[in-house]
């Protein structure tokens, strides 16, 4: 198991284990219809603490998971990026995901790619996985956008996503993938 201990570093970032000041920001962020605008709807405090108690408890049981994301120059906690186990039976699982949530006051900067490229670099290179993938509503246009710029591509296999109701626009979701071998290939045009 990787050492839980260690972070993971970044020019302008530190994914990290969680810290209980981070509960505070997260439920923030949780909390912003803008942030949460792709999700069925936004997280109350107790909500937004739960996740952030089963994702610490992810990483602590696993040594990786949805890593708290902190800047450098300001130490502010600024949202999570990192790696997941998808809980829900879906067509391709089990598999392991990509995924970022954001402070908005931090959008528009490239983080979420930069910590992203980090994160991927640790599940091709530490965990050895052959496949990661990534999900999102069809309307979410922006982290469909940091997926490609990690070289991740669309399988044209959108999904229902059954944690969303039926009725709601957000159910049907692309899915982005990309196997080790493609990734090493992108490492030669970028590198975090």
């Amino acid at each position: 198991m990787p050492d839980i201990s260690a972070s993971l570093d970044t020019p302008r970032l530190i994914l990290r284990q969680w810290h209980a000041d981070d509960y505070e920001p997260f439920a923030a962020l949780n909390a912003d219809p803008k942030v949460m605008e792709y999700f069925p709807g936004i997280l109350d405090r107790s909500e937004s603490d739960d996740m952030a108690e089963i994702i610490k408890a992810d990483i602590k049981r696993r040594g990786w998971g949805l890593w708290a994301v902190e800047e450098k120059d300001s130490t502010a906690f600024i949202g999570f990026v990192g790696l997941h186990e998808p809980r829900v039976d879906l067509s391709f699982t089990p598999c392991v995901e990509i995924g970022w949530r954001l402070a908005y006051k931090f959008w528009g900067k490239g983080y979420a790619t930069e910590a992203a490229q980090r994160a991927l670099a640790f599940g091709f290179e530490t965990l050895d996985l052959l496949e990661i993938v990534s999900f999102t509503t069809t309307g979410n246009l922006r982290s469909q956008r940091v997926m490609k710029k990690l070289g991740l591509h669309n399988t044209h296999q959108n999904f229902q996503h059954p944690s969303v109701p039926e009725a709601s626009s957000l159910r049907e979701h692309v899915l982005y993938t990309i196997n080790q071998q493609e990734w090493k290939q992108t490492q030669c045009k970028t590198r975090y």
